[in-house]
Formats: C-alpha cells, structure tokens, sequence
C-alpha cells in the first residue's frame, strides 16, 4: 500500500494547467475607440497574457493566451461586442504558441 501511496503521490505533483493561445484581427471600427484598453482590462480580468495593437490598415492585432475557456470566452463573446463606441464587424482567428502567463498582458505600437 505504501507503493500506491507514494506513486499517486508522484503523479501529482503540480502539473500546469492547460493553456491555449490565439492570434487575432479585428475589424470595423475599432481605432480611436479605446479598443486596446479596453482588451487589455478584459483580458487581465480573465486572466489572459498576450498584447494588443492597433495596425496601420485599421484593424486592431491581438495575441491571447492562457486557460482554452477564457480565451474561448474572450474570441468568442467579448471581442466580438467590443467597448461601447466600437462597431466589430469581424474577429478572425488563428491558432498561435502559448506565452508564460507571468508576462501578463501588454499594449504594443502601432505596426
């Protein structure tokens, strides 16, 4: 019994948690509507890492990354609603590697 005992032990030793990373553009009217800050707050409140950045064609470049049902969550039902002055007309995403959720989350320049 013992044996049983030390290897469940062994197994279960802090594993990390599962994570998933998204790459995303968003587009419609999304510049000069506080669009970054807004996802930067809603992303940190779900506890995502990743950045946001407006790019010169208009759209706003995100990378989200950190537990698969937040950042769900954020593509799926927040992005798509955006702060109150936005109009999103799109979110297209793509796969991406996860990043160390010790990095947090960061506003970029504009590319």
């Amino acid at each position: 019994m013992a044996t049983a005992a030390a290897a469940s032990s062994e197994s279960s030793p802090q594993q990390e948690p599962p994570r998933k990373a998204v790459h995303v553009v968003v587009k419609g009217r999304v510049q000069g509507v506080g669009f970054r800050d807004w996802t930067a707050s809603t992303a940190e409140s779900l506890g995502l890492a990743g950045w946001v950045r407006n790019r010169r064609d208009g759209t706003v470049e995100a990378l989200l990354s950190g537990d698969p049902a937040k950042v769900d969550e954020m593509v799926t039902r927040r992005l798509p609603v955006g702060p109150p002055a936005s109009a999103v007309t799109a979110v297209v995403p793509s796969p991406a590697d996860p990043v160390d959720p010790s990095l947090g989350f960061e506003i970029k320049f504009t590319v």
